[in-house]
């Protein structure tokens, strides 16, 4: 069962809590907004489900509500930021605010993370350089729930990459994915439905295919994009690792299998080999390689041609982006639906705080 509830209600929702958690009215805001665009974009796993998770972090001492957010390491084209473990909703934005300006002064910017927490939907960060004629990406590392291709041990994040480009007609080019075949959040929606996991999403502790989605509460794990070695598994484990080596072990972030995990209830690993978690962000002006206007015209033809590809019978051929900018819009006029499971979350959320939802 589904209710109904509108993006405003949502996101002052998530603000309130956030206040009540000791953040700031600027943080609050910007957190929600970050947060509830995940529920927009349809991306439900990423969203508002995930805020009962950042709360019992934060009641673990995990996020820090006031953050003091700072450069400690910089050149003209990058830099390192340590994010004071605060909101990583709150810290990314900022991270990505210091590579579009290097980028403005001399033609890229990149930004390296440490001491973070998990920060929503990689596509939000990665969009905020499209209003500057800008390229940008976002990645970052998450809680060690992955096995590299012939393993049986978790040892890497569904560490998503994102990539958001200009055009000038058409809508932006965005590419947001999991390195894993399936991202953790989509295991939990399952959990909550009742259903069962497609094959090629998760293995048992032995490194049997599975169907179960409480596999991982019985030691067994995500599989890296391709689900296994003959379907290019090995591609999406070197996909994951590079994330990790850019957000993490660049920045001095834990990396790998002590990467803290998200769930309050697992233990931070006792022998941590950096701090919190690790994020990247890269933003290229496009005019520091060609006019904005003619290669934004050349984008428009590029995604025209594909969107008109031959289709196979019954299907379109979609630009990356295009099923999420259809559910913002659907969503932002006719609200966003919320599975029973995740209101019964909220609603526990607002009674903590002493909050109607």
């Amino acid at each position: 069962m589904e209710h109904i509830f509108s993006y405003h209600h949502l996101r002052e929702f998530t603000r309130e809590v956030f206040i009540h958690m000791g953040c700031s009215l600027e943080h609050a805001t910007l957190a929600s907004e970050v947060l509830v665009s995940a529920d927009l974009r349809g991306i439900d796993s990423h969203g508002i489900a995930r805020l009962s998770g950042y709360v019992r972090l934060w009641e673990a001492k995990r996020i820090n509500p006031r953050p003091h957010i700072r450069i400690v390491h910089e050149t003209p084209s990058t830099a390192v930021v340590d994010g004071d473990a605060g909101l990583g909703l709150v810290v990314a934005p900022y991270a990505m605010e210091i590579a579009m300006q290097k980028a403005a002064a001399v033609g890229t910017g990149w930004v390296s993370v440490k001491n973070s927490n998990h920060f929503g939907i990689a596509g939000y960060h990665a969009m905020m350089a499209l209003e500057q004629d800008m390229i940008g990406m976002a990645m970052t590392n998450a809680s060690p729930l992955v096995a590299p291709t012939f393993s049986t041990e978790r040892m890497l994040g569904t560490n998503p990459i994102a990539v958001a480009i200009p055009a000038k007609e058409q809508p932006a080019f965005v590419a947001d994915f999991a390195t894993t075949t399936a991202a953790n959040g989509k295991l939990e929606i399952l959990q909550r439905k009742n259903e069962e996991a497609p094959y090629g999403w998760i293995q048992d502790k032995n490194g049997h295919p599975s169907k179960n989605p409480h596999e991982l509460k019985d030691g067994g794990a995500l599989l890296p994009l391709g689900g296994d070695r003959e379907h290019g598994s090995h591609k999406g484990y070197c996909l994951g690792a590079i994330v990790d080596i850019f957000s993490a072990v660049l920045s001095g972030a834990n990396y790998g299998p002590w990467a803290p995990p998200f769930v309050s209830f697992l233990p931070l690993s006792p022998n941590p080999v950096g701090e919190g978690l690790g994020h990247f962000f890269g933003a290229m002006r496009v005019d520091a390689f060609r006019p904005a206007d003619e290669f934004k015209s050349n984008m428009d033809t590029w995604i025209s041609r594909f969107r008109n590809a031959e289709a196979i019978p019954g299907k379109k051929v979609l630009i990356p982006g295009d099923p999420e900018r259809e559910m913002h819009h659907e969503r932002l006029e006719n609200g966003i639906p919320v599975i029973a499971p995740v209101v019964k979350d909220m609603k526990d959320v607002a009674a903590k705080f002493n909050l109607n939802f």
